[in-house]
């Protein structure tokens, strides 16, 4: 019964109106796991508005035990909501392991929402084992020019993660691909010649080679 009280007060204060008591919550379930506060945070991750309140709760699921919240974030891939696909993606490249990268299918990295997309492609670049780079940047690689700029950056962070292993498919990418195709891959393999350049470094180093 005190359990049920546990997490039954732990809905109530992630149901307060204000933002800073939503974070206080989240950390003091974090702060002292109890498994029956798993599905408690979970929901909450559904609904959180508030982007400091969300990474909050991601922190404090990656404070409980990683099987059962794997467990119940491999079930909310499968959501029609964006927003809970891509904050349980987000928790999971907080998690890792063999588990994780399994779960990050075609359509994840495809995603219609940028969102989603950027999130499995940074979760997919960091849990990705060596035999299985090469194919991920096949796949990735069908996304170059894809959105927005901040789209387009995530994109090209996620193959500087990948390394050296990619290079040959960002290359294709240069020569073969169509105008935007092969600016952003021009982007991207500045980037991966030197881990210390951001987008934007990449960007201006393309813009004035001098």
């Amino acid at each position: 019964m005190e359990e049920v009280d546990a997490a039954g007060r732990l809905r109530a204060a992630l149901d307060a109106p204000d933002s800073s008591a939503r974070v206080q919550a989240a950390m003091t379930a974090g702060t002292h796991p109890h498994p029956t506060y798993v599905p408690v945070l979970v929901a909450q991750c559904r609904v959180e508005p508030e982007f400091l309140v969300r990474e909050m709760l991601t922190w404090a699921l990656t404070r409980h035990d990683s099987e059962q919240v794997t467990d119940m974030l491999l079930v909310e891939l499968g959501s029609r909501g964006a927003q809970v696909r891509s904050q349980a993606l987000h928790t999971l490249s907080k998690i890792g392991g063999p588990r994780v990268w399994a779960a990050i299918t075609t359509a994840l990295l495809t995603d219609a929402d940028d969102q989603v997309a950027r999130v499995a492609w940074r979760t997919a670049a960091r849990t990705a084992p060596e035999s299985e780079k090469a194919a991920l940047a096949r796949t990735l690689a069908t996304q170059f020019a894809r959105g927005e700029r901040e789209t387009r950056r995530s994109l090209s962070e996620a193959f500087a993660t990948l390394g050296e292993l990619a290079a040959p498919v960002v290359e294709r990418a240069r020569e073969e691909g169509g105008p935007y195709v092969s600016a952003h891959a021009t982007i991207t393999a500045t980037m991966m010649t030197d881990p210390d350049l951001t987008f934007a470094d990449a960007e201006l180093a393309i813009a004035d080679p001098a």
